[in-house]
């Protein structure tokens, strides 16, 4: 699947915030001391390579690395600036959380704050469900063939 862009100056981020405004989690920046424990939890919800991206948003500072916290427990996470300048993502929602309009909130979060450190648009990398970006924030296909930054990156032999 081929990048998406999404404009941050769209009314379609402002709807969504409208929207996710009454989720009942806390997203924000991963602080220092909880680094280990988020990227292990990337890592046994998702990929190693994921992980990779979480941990070097997190080490940036201030964290490019949001979480979606409620009652004390991880239900998520967002990443920006991780493989690439003006990128979203990785992203995801543990799965017994998901339908619940926290990937939403987690995308409104850090678009919004894409967009107050002076980004006009983001670039959704090698997204999976593409349909949610177009619905949730209006994202286009950017028309190139190919993975993008993605196409030969190295990757872990099959065991």
């Amino acid at each position: 699947m081929a990048d998406l862009v999404v404009s941050l100056y769209a009314p379609a981020l402002d709807a969504l915030g409208r929207k996710v405004a009454a989720t009942d989690i806390t997203i924000r920046p991963v602080l220092a001391p909880e680094q280990r424990l988020v990227v292990d939890w990337v890592r046994d919800n998702f990929s190693d390579n994921w992980a990779s991206e979480a941990l070097v948003a997190i080490t940036r500072q201030p964290a490019s690395c949001l979480i979606a916290i409620r009652e004390g427990q991880i239900m998520g996470f967002a990443c920006y600036d991780a493989i690439a300048r003006g990128f979203f993502g990785p992203t995801g929602v543990a799965v017994d959380a998901r339908g619940q309009g926290i990937g939403a909130a987690l995308l409104h979060s850090t678009l919004q704050t894409m967009k107050n450190m002076g980004y006009a648009y983001a670039i959704v990398g090698d997204p999976g469900p593409t349909q949610f970006y177009v619905d949730a924030v209006g994202a286009i296909e950017i028309p190139l063939p190919g993975k993008g930054i993605y196409a030969d990156m190295l990757r872990a032999p099959a065991p």
